[in-house]
């Protein structure tokens, strides 16, 4: 499960990239860059929980600009690598109990909460290339089986 976990880690940073470059090359609509900016600061907010710190004060729909994207989604990356490096394969199957932003109580195994992390940028991801394709972007083929393809 980990290698399977780390392989959707390195897709996840290529789909973002890739997202990135067509919405800088199309003129960067402003819900497309909402939608980045929020897919980059929830993939934050889980990181934290994952990495047990404490998650108060995060806005989920930033006013960021996307002159720092890139750099996010590379950190973003790295410190999902980190934690995976570090877990050992029964990791997956543990619960992990978190505070959601609004202060409720929540347990989920590490595997859902992961599934969740990838299906979530996926879906901002397509919202995203919806804006684009409509501002006139030709959209990359961001889909996963293509990805392994390559």
């Amino acid at each position: 499960m980990k290698t399977y976990f780390i392989q959707l880690t390195n897709y996840d940073r290529y789909a973002n990239l890739l997202l990135l470059e067509t919405l800088i090359k199309t003129g960067e609509t402003e819900k497309a860059v909402e939608l980045l900016a929020h897919l980059l600061s929830a993939q934050q907010v889980w990181l934290s929980r994952l990495e047990g710190k404490p998650v108060t004060g995060h806005v989920l729909w930033p006013d960021w600009k996307p002159g720092i994207f890139k750099q996010l989604i590379n950190d973003n990356y790295q410190r999902l690598i980190n934690f995976l490096d570090y877990s050992a394969p029964d990791d997956f199957d543990k619960t992990i109990s978190y505070t959601d932003l609004k202060g409720s109580s929540h347990e989920n195994k590490l595997s859902d909460i992961l599934a969740h992390y990838f299906n979530h940028g996926t879906h901002h991801r397509a919202q995203a290339g919806q804006h684009l394709k409509l501002a006139g972007a030709d959209l990359p083929n961001t889909a996963y089986i293509f990805y392994l393809r390559q």
